[in-house]
């Protein structure tokens, strides 16, 4: 791993940051493989030119997110993939542009497709008055974007909406994945926006049955929003 990393320039407070950053995104590609041991404080220290401490500080933060372990007399190891908290924000940022972004994309469309549509359920039980006037505010944004030739608004417009559905659906469990994700739910909108279309039928079909209070239509409008999500990934694993 020797000079695998450039030098980190920039405010003292935020350095800590920009190596762990830089360290994640080795990871996360395989440039330093699961069960590896990462090259010595000295050596990183000097290929950074950063610290010690802020070296440690960037070790801690990634051994928080379950990436390394450091023992003594050892060093510290790249944990392997099962311990990574993958649904960490931060993590998800880092990913950009690492590794192959169809895989990332299906991956992240299997998840999807496990937990949205019985959000959709639960949104069309439980949603307040507030969040129904919310999704249609964004649902009437997203008409008017699908009816013009400018639709640079679309990508925003779509988190919105099933940011919304999941603050609905009541659940603690449910709830975070509206902020966690959004890092994901832009590179996927991004993606099938441009590959396929805004699927306004089926958004259309979600929202109706959340306002009408039918979770079997809102659980079934959301399978079919994400099943004609196929055509837009290569080689989808369903």
């Amino acid at each position: 791993m020797a000079n695998e990393f450039a030098m980190i320039e920039g405010a003292s407070r935020s350095l800590h940051l920009q190596v762990a950053r830089e360290i994640a995104r080795s990871i996360l590609s395989g440039a330093l493989p699961q069960d590896s041991i990462i090259p010595s404080e000295m050596e990183l220290c000097e290929q950074f030119g950063v610290s010690r401490t802020a070296l440690r500080e960037a070790i801690k933060h990634l051994s928080s997110k379950g990436l390394l372990e450091s023992r003594p007399k050892i060093g510290t190891r790249v944990k392997s993939r099962e311990h990574w908290n993958m649904l960490d924000s931060q993590l998800l940022s880092w990913m950009s542009g690492v590794g192959e972004t169809s895989d990332t994309l299906t991956e992240f469309l299997a998840l999807r497709r496990a937990i949205e549509p019985e959000a959709a359920a639960l949104a069309a039980i439980n949603a307040s008055a507030e969040q129904r006037m919310k999704l249609s505010e964004y649902y009437q944004r997203m008409v008017e974007i699908a009816k013009s030739e400018d639709q640079s608004d679309w990508v925003e417009t779509d988190l919105q909406f099933h940011r919304t559905v999941y603050l609905a659906t009541g659940n603690s469990f449910y709830i975070p994945f509206a902020n966690v994700l959004q890092v994901m739910f832009i590179g996927f909108f991004q993606h099938s926006s441009k590959e396929g279309g805004t699927c306004m039928s089926e958004h259309t079909a979600i929202y109706q049955a959340i306002m009408a209070g039918d979770p079997d239509k809102a659980r079934d409008a959301n399978v079919a929003l994400l099943n004609n999500s196929n055509h837009r990934l290569p080689e989808v694993k369903v």
